[in-house]
């Protein structure tokens, strides 16, 4: 309605001037599409064109996509459900005006429609790491992401990008539960739902992601984690790669899809620069907040603890089905699978990101858990931790 005023007001407008002889520049609007309204040079008080819907926009990734797409001057929809005040924060992320918040529910079709019938992309990153009693990772990742992706489909949207998981598998190798890792099967059948609604959606498939607020960094760090100063693993770590990547590196590169059309119908692996063995950035970790070494830091596997087991089977139970510090065996699961990177598939450097290597970023992110933090160097002389050793990638 509003973009169809503005057209009929751009009529008008050039009519009158040319009925009184005056010259204008003002050209009426070929179409009444609110991508075709850009204006400024593209910074945050401009409009760049781009109107996204972000569907999990308060999660840890969507916050940093809302950012990064709200300084180049985009308009979002960030559909919520629950309190709006919870949601209020991310008005901030975009210039006055350009950020509007919108009602909805996974399983309606008509408040999906009213959070996306005005856009020209949408990000679905919604997702839980555990079930609860009223949403399933089938209820999430597989029938949420369709009905998404067949109503985005409907009202003409230009650009999907859904956000699944790099391991993703239809049978995912069982490692600490019988039946393996029924997330990462539903993320595989949620890639498939997508795209058999959406061909030309946009899968990225990242990796562990680690950034402020994350559930990598923090929870190797966490102290329901360890029992007492001793870290479980799964075969003590030894036997598991990883290749986590920064979630600033992530939303760069959800951004720069956004605005290139050759990326539809692609699949792109988010991923980070280097390759380690999970043992050897657990230890890393810890040598950073000086907790290795004198502290009594030890590895382990996780078989040999029984008592540990039971406080992985037990949490979820005593919380509700909220277990605290994400520590359930659906977590446990997945930090044994070894990160399976193809090289047939693109990655974010084919996106033009330049990927941040752990070493840069990690000890900032770990300062809050160093101990002695009272303790100046002067006073205190600590080693300079070592860097994680890297793997051929």
């Amino acid at each position: 309605m509003r973009s169809q005023q503005l057209f009929r007001t751009t009529q008008l407008y050039s009519r009158y001037h040319s009925c009184c002889g005056y010259s204008t520049d003002v050209q009426a609007l070929k179409r009444t599409s609110p991508s075709d309204l850009k204006r400024g040079t593209g910074g945050r008080s401009s409009f760049n064109g781009i109107v996204a819907t972000i569907f999990g926009a308060t999660g840890f990734l969507g916050r940093y996509v809302a950012n990064r797409l709200g300084k180049i001057g985009s308009q979002l929809v960030i559909p919520y459900r629950g309190d709006a005040y919870e949601v209020l924060r991310l008005k901030l992320v975009g210039d006055l005006g350009q950020v509007l918040f919108q009602p909805y529910h996974l399983a309606d079709e008509k408040s999906i429609y009213k959070c996306l019938k005005y856009s020209n992309v949408v990000i679905n990153l919604v997702g839980r790491d555990w079930e609860t009693k009223n949403f399933t990772f089938k209820d999430v990742h597989v029938d949420g992401a369709r009905r998404i992706a067949k109503v985005a489909k409907q009202a003409g949207v230009e650009t999907l990008i859904h956000v699944s998981s790099l391991n993703a598998h239809p049978t995912p190798e069982p490692y600490m539960l019988k039946d393996g890792s029924k997330w990462l099967a539903s993320k595989y059948e949620g890639e498939a739902a997508v795209l058999d609604e959406f061909p030309d959606a946009i899968v990225f498939r990242p990796s562990d992601i680690y950034g402020q607020e994350d559930r990598f960094l923090r929870y190797y760090s966490s102290v329901w984690r360890h029992n007492l100063k001793w870290m479980p693993l799964y075969q003590k770590g030894e036997t598991t790669e990883k290749q986590p990547v920064f979630v600033s590196d992530v939303a760069a590169g959800i951004a720069a899809a956004c605005r290139d059309r050759n990326c539809s119908g692609k699949i792109y692996q988010a991923v980070g620069p280097n390759r380690y063995l999970l043992s050897e950035l657990v230890d890393w970790f810890h040598r950073l907040t000086r907790k290795a070494n004198k502290w009594g830091y030890f590895r382990y596997d996780i078989k040999y603890d029984p008592f540990f087991q039971a406080r992985v089977s037990l949490m979820p139970l005593l919380t509700l089905g909220h277990p605290i510090a994400d520590l359930h065996w659906e977590r446990v699961e997945r930090e044994a699978h070894s990160d399976r990177v193809e090289k047939s598939i693109a990655t974010l450097e084919d996106l033009g990101i330049h990927l941040t290597r752990m070493e840069d970023q990690v000890p900032w992110e770990l300062r809050t858990f160093r101990a002695h933090t009272y303790s100046e160097k002067e006073l205190m002389e600590f080693e300079t931790p070592n860097p994680p050793q890297t793997i051929p990638v």
